[in-house]
């Protein structure tokens, strides 16, 4: 270990540069930090030096960091939450709690799980502040980086992906999968089967990070793939195309049963096994060494015990497995 060139390197230069990654500016950073600009500017040049690195380059109006910079990410935000950790080991007390919550999701996600989040906000500080970014924008390298804390997804249970071992997947609520279609669909009065299924244009959900659902993989295994006629990111999108055409929506149940946009649609059982899915909670390990992340993560998960590994397995979690 290069123990003279990590005397170099300070908190003050790790704290700046994973602010730096998240607000892609420098005012943004300092005023975070409560420090000014030029402190940050300096910050930068010194670790521009340490590490022989540009870090940030400008294009445009914005900075944007350099490879370096981004694989540096995730072990510049665990080696910050192990210090936390060690900073604040008291008990976490949610009412003086006025720091700040990035969470990831999908819109339909958000219209199941709101009453959740308003209670939390509820029993926090008034100077508490939360952020709700697009699932689309902020996925799971956002999650590593520390740029979000916790990320809500409906899944297939086999889809965690492996190559992100930090991940940690907990299960909130299990869900089941319907079909949505127009009233005046001609299966709307039928029941439905694998052939007339099949037989019929679909509307897909877009996810880029999640490998191919077990069902997708079934049904062109044992009979033939579906028919997408058109692919979206959000189920409420998708669930408005259907008020609009004779497209097939294959989707939550209980995001087909609360949401809006799913109003006046006929919701059907499929016919043939599409596993096990569920809502799940993602969030990157080394982030339990925060008292307020680890209160937030109980709070959210109240009540469920199914955690799943970045291999795919499940395994009953007690309220501290998993989350130190």
């Amino acid at each position: 270990m290069d123990y003279i060139h990590l005397s170099r390197f300070s908190l003050k230069h790790l704290t700046a540069l994973h602010v730096m990654l998240s607000t892609r500016s420098v005012t943004q950073t300092a005023a975070r930090l409560c420090v000014s600009p030029s402190s940050i500017s300096k910050i930068l040049a010194q670790l521009r030096a340490l590490l022989d690195d540009d870090l940030f380059y400008r294009d445009g109006n914005q900075l944007i960091p350099t490879p370096c910079a981004i694989q540096m990410g995730p072990a510049v935000h665990s080696i910050l939450s192990s210090m936390n950790g060690i900073l604040h080991q008291a008990n976490f007390e949610p009412t003086q709690y006025s720091g700040h919550y990035h969470l990831a999701m999908r819109e339909s996600t958000l219209e199941l799980f709101a009453a959740d989040i308003a209670n939390i906000i509820d029993e926090c500080s008034p100077e508490l502040s939360l952020t709700i970014h697009s699932k689309e924008h902020h996925g799971f390298e956002s999650l590593q980086r520390g740029v979000i804390d916790f990320m809500i997804l409906p899944h297939d249970i086999s889809q965690p992906p492996t190559h992100a071992k930090d991940l940690v997947w907990q299960v909130i609520t299990g869900d089941e999968m319907v079909c949505l279609m127009n009233p005046s669909h001609p299966l709307a009065e039928q029941e439905m089967t694998i052939e007339n299924y099949l037989s019929c244009q679909h509307v897909s959900i877009l996810d880029k990070e999640l490998s191919e659902p077990f069902f997708e993989k079934a049904l062109a295994q044992n009979h033939r793939s579906r028919h997408i006629k058109l692919t979206t990111s959000d189920f409420g999108a998708a669930a408005i195309m259907c008020h609009h055409t004779d497209l097939l929506f294959t989707c939550s149940r209980h995001w087909a049963e609360h949401a809006k946009q799913a109003k006046g649609l006929v919701c059907k059982s499929l016919p043939f096994d599409y596993g096990t899915v569920a809502y799940s909670l993602v969030w990157n390990k080394p982030s339990m060494n925060d008292q307020a992340m680890k209160w937030l993560c109980q709070r959210l998960t109240q009540g469920h015990c199914d955690c799943v590994t970045p291999g795919g397995e499940r395994q009953p979690a007690s309220s501290e497995e998993g989350m130190v």
